[in-house]
C-alpha cells in the first residue's frame, strides 16, 4: 500500500510540477519581449543576409517594442551560428537568419552535423530571396558568359572563382553551372561575400556568383562585370544583362539564395506567434519592401507553414542534384 501511495503522490506530484512548468512558460510568453533579442546571422557583416536582417531587426523593433541586435558568426557554410541558434534556450530571445544552405543543402553536403535542421528549428517566416549574377572582375578578357565558359574549357581549372562559403548558394550555384556546361574553374571559398567582391575588384580572383543584394552598387557601376543572372527571367535592375538560360543555352538552369526566420524547436507557440506577427508587419511595410528591391531582394511573405512547405520542396529537388554532384563537405 505504502508503494502504491507514494507512486500516486510522484505521479501527482509531476503532474504538478508540469502544470507549474506549462503555467510559467504561458506566464514568459505573455510578458514576451521584455529584453533585447538576439538575431545571429551566419555570414560576416556586409552581405546580402546582414544587410537584409539589420534591415528587418530595424523594422521588426518598434512592433516588438524592444531592440534587435544582430550577432555575425560566419563560417563553415552557416553551421557555426546554426549550432549556436539549435542550443539557444528556446525563450524567443534568440532569432537565426536560416536560408536554403542550412536548411536544405546541409544536411545533403555534411556526412555529421552538430545539430539537426529538421528536429532543432521551428520557422517563424519567410523574409526574401536573392537573385544570383554570374559575374567577373573588371579586367577579365571575358565580355560574356560564352566567353567565360569557352577559356575554362580551354584551360580547365585555371579559372579560380569565389564564393561566399564552401555549400553556400553560390557554390551550389556555380558548381551546378560547371557540371552543367562541362568546365572547370578553381573554387576559393571566403567567409562572406563582401570579402568576395572585394577580392575580386583587386583582381585576386576572376569571378563568382554575387548575390545583388550585396553587389547591386558595383554590378551597376562597371566596378564587376555581370555577365548572366541566374534567375529565370532577365532583373529589372540589370536589363541587359541575359539569363544563364540565354547567354548558355541550358534549359532549365535557376538558382536562388532564400532566407526566412527560425527559432529553436522547442520555443512555445505564443512566442513563435508573436514573433511571426511582427515580421508579417515588417515585411508588409512598403518602404521597406521599395528599399528590398531596391539593393536586389525580392520580400518573401509566408509564416510558419509556407516556410515549412518551401523547405520540403527544395530539399526534393536539391538533394538529388547535389548527390549527383558528388558534393560532399566535412
Amino acid at each position: 500500500m505504502n508503494e502504491i501511495y507514494l507512486t500516486r503522490r510522484a505521479a501527482l506530484t509531476a503532474g504538478i510540477l508540469a502544470a507549474a512548468g506549462l503555467s510559467s512558460r504561458a506566464a514568459l510568453a505573455q510578458q514576451y519581449p521584455n529584453r533585447p533579442i538576439k538575431w545571429l546571422v551566419g555570414y560576416a557583416a556586409g552581405g546580402g543576409t546582414d544587410v537584409l536582417a539589420r534591415l528587418l531587426g530595424e523594422a521588426m523593433s518598434p512592433g516588438l517594442s524592444q531592440q534587435i541586435v544582430i550577432e555575425n558568426r560566419p563560417g563553415a557554410a552557416t553551421n557555426l551560428a546554426a549550432d549556436a541558434a539549435a542550443r539557444a534556450e528556446p525563450d524567443g530571445y534568440t532569432v537565426f537568419t536560416a536560408g536554403i544552405e542550412t536548411l536544405v543543402y546541409n544536411p545533403a553536403l555534411y556526412k555529421k552535423l552538430a545539430f539537426d535542421p529538421v528536429r532543432d528549428f521551428r520557422p517563424v517566416g519567410l523574409t526574401a530571396r536573392f537573385h544570383l549574377v554570374l559575374t567577373v572582375k573588371r579586367d577579365s578578357p571575358a565580355t560574356s558568359a560564352r566567353d567565360l565558359i569557352e577559356r575554362a574549357k580551354a584551360a580547365p581549372g585555371q579559372i579560380n572563382y569565389g564564393s561566399p562559403g564552401l555549400g553556400s548558394p553560390h557554390h551550389l550555384a556555380m558548381e551546378r553551372l560547371m557540371r552543367e556546361a562541362g568546365i572547370k574553374f578553381t573554387h576559393v571559398p571566403y567567409r562572406g561575400m563582401a570579402p568576395v567582391i572585394t577580392d575580386m575588384m583587386g583582381g585576386v580572383v576572376e569571378a563568382a556568383i554575387v548575390d545583388y543584394a550585396a553587389g547591386g552598387s558595383v554590378l551597376r557601376s562597371g566596378d564587376l562585370k555581370p555577365l548572366a543572372v541566374c534567375s529565370a527571367r532577365r532583373l529589372e535592375a540589370l536589363p541587359d544583362v541575359p539569363t544563364v538560360q540565354e547567354a548558355l543555352g541550358l534549359p532549365g538552369f535557376e538558382a536562388y539564395a532564400w532566407q526566412g526566420v527560425v527559432v529553436p524547436a522547442r520555443t512555445p507557440d505564443a512566442i513563435v506567434a508573436r514573433l511571426a506577427e511582427a515580421l508579417t508587419a515588417a515585411l508588409a511595410n512598403e518602404p521597406l519592401q521599395t528599399r528590398m528591391r531596391e539593393i536586389g531582394l525580392e520580400p518573401l511573405t509566408g509564416g510558419p507553414k509556407e516556410f515549412q512547405s518551401l523547405i520540403e520542396a527544395d530539399r526534393g529537388v536539391w538533394e538529388p542534384l547535389i548527390r549527383n554532384l558528388g558534393i560532399t563537405l566535412e
